[in-house]
């Protein structure tokens, strides 16, 4: 199968060297849609060759609700033209901090994501590993925190979970709000920490719906704090 290996690194695991990378059946990969997936509303183009990404997007019967793709470092370097090809015909784009800044050459996240967009998604998600992700959209922009965890066993795979979340949620319930992305960029977040508590899908494998929501929950407890009111202000020092 596809075959990737790197090292992350031993005091930062949001840093990650890749050592090799072998394509091996995507190679010769040509995948071919049934008849009910030309008609998939919600399309998630994973980690795979631009030219096949775009090739699924040909296939289509009907105009989807929505189309994410992820991509690697790899396929920047390698296959940009093709790359930019596809991002012309998605909504939404998951990315890490190494991967837009290689995309666009910009440093700022922010500024990298606004760049991005004008290439065709509306919604840009930066994954940002520890420090949680970015989602940046036309007129807004959200930050969700990673769920703080005392052990990580094995990051691989923490994107593709949050991911599978994140479109699981609009999937599932069809709210394409501000509101629904911001749930879809949470829900992405927690999966994404059950996903590295152990090695491979073990985690995955045990969990529960109770676990996640609970996690859901507690997710949402570590940004809240009660805003000013109308009629408050704060505290500034005097400057006299």
């Amino acid at each position: 199968s596809f075959r990737w290996s790197g090292v992350y690194g031993a005091e930062d695991v949001n840093s990650r060297d890749t050592l090799d990378t072998q394509l091996n059946v995507f190679a010769e990969f040509s995948p071919v849609l049934g008849h009910d997936q030309q008609r998939t509303p919600y399309i998630f183009l994973a980690n795979i060759d631009p030219d096949l990404q775009l090739g699924i997007l040909e296939q289509l019967e009907a105009t989807p609700m929505l189309v994410a793709m992820d991509t690697m470092n790899f396929w920047i370097a390698g296959k940009k033209a093709g790359l930019e090809r596809v991002l012309e015909k998605v909504d939404v784009l998951f990315v890490d901090e190494g991967e837009i800044r290689d995309l666009t050459g910009e440093v700022n996240l922010v500024t990298a994501a606004r760049k991005t967009m004008d290439m065709g998604p509306s919604v840009v998600a930066v994954k940002r590993g520890a420090s949680g992700v970015l989602l940046v959209g036309r007129d807004s922009a959200f930050a969700a925190p990673a769920f703080p965890l005392d052990l990580v066993v094995d990051p691989t795979g923490a994107g593709d979970s949050f991911a599978g979340g994140f479109m699981g949620y609009l999937a599932s319930t069809g709210d394409l709000s501000p509101d629904g992305f911001r749930r879809a960029a949470a829900l992405g977040s927690v999966m994404g920490s059950f996903a590295v508590e152990s090695f491979s899908l073990d985690r995955l494998v045990s969990l529960t719906n109770a676990e996640i929501e609970d996690r859901f929950r507690a997710l949402s407890e570590l940004v809240r704090f009660v805003p000013l009111g109308k009629t408050e202000s704060l505290p500034w020092r005097n400057s006299n």
